[in-house]
């Protein structure tokens, strides 16, 4: 038995993906990305981003693109 999934911070889910803060913060914006503000910050719950990726909604089109 494991111990919670820890939250992951912007800097890591960008490197995570291979993308620039900047697309982390505009995926947020218009695509639903699934993240929880916790003050200031951004954070993200690994498994929650997957599923996101995986449903195909990071690729989808947006008008801003």
């Amino acid at each position: 038995m494991s111990g919670p999934e820890r939250w992951h911070s912007l800097e890591e889910i960008a490197e995570y993906l291979g993308v620039s803060q900047d697309t982390i913060h505009r995926w947020i914006r218009t695509k639903n990305m699934p993240a929880h503000k916790v003050g200031r910050l951004w954070k993200f719950d690994v498994s929650e981003v997957n599923a996101w990726v995986k449903s195909g909604k990071a690729g989808e089109s947006t008008e801003e693109n």
